[in-house]
């Protein structure tokens, strides 16, 4: 779906069904359907890990070992990544600062990655708009911060759900990096019709919830907790830095992404249960090592009608032509 600096107001979803058909994740059966994991691995002082092999690894589907049949350290796989900037009027403060540290971060990231990493730009408040389509052109992403404004609303799931549909037709990595100060007012969608659209997308979620002060009167403990989990639930991590720490917070995230591991299997004997959410476990055989990864997919439920041995798709193929880079 394309959407070139399109905005989507509260009501766009109830307005427009067939935008919102557009945007449910479809369901497709397939054969034989790889599933890969995202991983990092830190030591017990907290330092990320990266020289580790396909026999150090072992990965569970509903409690069943699964073999891995695809390895590969993500150094060489390019990254997609969706940064997605709160607009809402409480951030109008602190703006100016997060728009140049993002700033940086980009500089950063195609600095250091290769020429196929690619950002995409979002902002939202009571609306959601694409600024930038993924692009390793920093200019217009420069020309997009700069324009940035502070408004009322805060649509933090509509926001997540439509840049999950745009990281869903990527190659390689897929990332979201949210920079807010707190939870959703505004979206249509709730808290699971956004991690959904997340987990089915396989794109790990780096929230960076700005913390302009120093105890918890006044702070949105709800939305920060919602975000947590679904870090955790992807395989990222939730960063809660004030202001001045926000460059150390970026710094991390970019440690994360050059250290990371893809892991995929082809599910098999995987104990079925009438939830199509199949929980996962990814262990490392060094029990000093932590392993950080999604928690789950998306695949075959206990009933499903089909011939034995099929799945359903954690990642479907989109059809729809892709937009060209802003």
């Amino acid at each position: 779906m394309a959407f070139p600096r399109h905005r989507l107001s509260v009501g766009a979803f109830a307005l427009a069904p067939a935008l919102l058909a557009a945007q449910e994740p479809s369901v497709i059966r397939v054969n034989v359907n790889l599933v890969r994991v995202i991983a990092t691995v830190k030591n017990p002082d907290g330092q990320l890990t990266g020289g580790l092999d396909k026999r150090d690894f072992e990965i569970y589907d509903n409690g069943k070992r699964q073999e891995i049949a695809v390895f590969e350290r993500q150094t060489e796989l390019p990254l997609s990544v969706a940064v997605m900037i709160d607009t809402s009027g409480s951030t109008a403060k602190e703006l100016k600062y997060e728009v140049e540290s993002v700033n940086r971060f980009f500089r950063a990231l195609f600095a250091e990655g290769n020429r196929e990493d690619m950002v995409a730009l979002y902002c939202f408040n009571w609306q959601i708009e694409r600024l930038n389509y993924f692009t390793h052109n920093l200019g217009p992403l420069e020309r997009s911060l700069r324009g940035l404004k502070a408004e009322a609303g805060t649509s933090l799931y509509d926001a997540i759900y439509l840049a999950a549909d745009d990281l869903e037709k990527r190659e390689g990595r897929r990332v979201m990096v949210i920079v807010t100060d707190g939870g959703d007012t505004t979206s249509s969608k709730k808290f699971h019709d956004a991690l959904e659209a997340a987990q089915l997308a396989d794109a790990v979620i780096y929230p960076v919830v700005v913390m302009p002060i120093t105890n918890d009167a006044g702070r949105n403990i709800g939305g920060e907790n919602a975000l947590t989990i679904m870090a955790q639930a992807t395989g990222g991590r939730t960063f809660l830095p004030n202001i001045g720490q926000l460059d150390s917070a970026f710094t991390e995230i970019i440690r994360d992404l050059r250290t990371q591991y893809m892991l995929g299997f082809y599910p098999k004997d995987a104990p079925l249960s009438k939830n199509r959410f199949h929980k996962l476990e990814v262990k490392v055989k060094n029990a000093e090592l932590r392993v950080s990864a999604r928690n789950g997919y998306y695949g075959e439920a206990e009933g499903d009608p089909g011939t034995p041995g099929t799945r359903v798709s954690v990642t479907p193929e989109s059809k729809a032509k892709k937009p060209q880079e802003k």
